[in-house]
């Protein structure tokens, strides 16, 4: 089976959570706003790899989850310079270019802020997810629906790298954003709400 390492992928993940992944109040660096001390990572996971042949489907184009009323364009996010993920930009959703497209078999991964400065944002309602609700991703040669299959709070020094990253051939769904309660001072936010979802029959 051909494969590639992509431990960078899992850095950028690591960084990009612990960091304040998709969801702090604050506005972007490139603003040039004050940042708070950066949190320290825990020790990494296990690199995990990708199948070359787990791309076969196309670009992701929309994002619909009834359930939360969430209907956004989906927007592919990379690596910034440093190594961390880049994050979608307020009111977007993004997904991990680098990583497998939903639909195609491992782990797909998609991101938003929790909140912004115009108040909640896209993934604001994330957590109130359950077990059963579809999550629908348009691609630009067609569709796929999942379904929920657990909704968890993690703090970003202790998330479950081996389930977000797991090795699988089924094609799975991750949404990630930030969660629990934002510090008063720095608004940044201690963990994250992680959805795990699976490709509906």
């Amino acid at each position: 089976m051909n494969r590639i390492v992509r431990t960078t992928l899992v850095t950028a993940v690591a960084v990009a959570a612990l960091g304040g992944l998709a969801g702090s109040g604050r506005t972007a660096p490139e603003l040039r706003v004050s940042e708070p001390a950066p949190v320290q990572a825990a020790p990494p996971p296990p690199p995990v790899s990708v199948r070359h042949e787990a791309r076969p489907v196309g670009k992701p184009t929309h994002l619909s989850i009834p359930a939360i009323k969430v209907d956004e364009r989906l927007h592919g996010v990379g690596l910034k310079a440093n190594g961390a993920m880049q994050t979608p930009d307020f009111g977007d959703a993004g997904w991990y270019d680098l990583g497998p497209r939903p639909g195609a078999p491992g782990p797909a991964v998609l991101v938003a802020h929790v909140h912004g400065p115009a108040g909640d944002d896209v993934f604001a309602r994330l957590h109130e997810l359950e077990p059963g609700d579809r999550v629908t991703v348009e691609r630009t040669d067609g569709r796929s629906t999942f379904v929920v299959e657990a909704v968890e709070q993690a703090a970003k020094d202790k998330l479950p790298y081996d389930r977000i990253w797991n090795e699988t051939d089924r094609p799975v769904l991750r949404l990630i954003t930030c969660g629990g309660t934002p510090d008063p001072v720095t608004r940044m936010y201690p963990d994250n709400t992680i959805v795990f979802a699976r490709l509906a029959p």
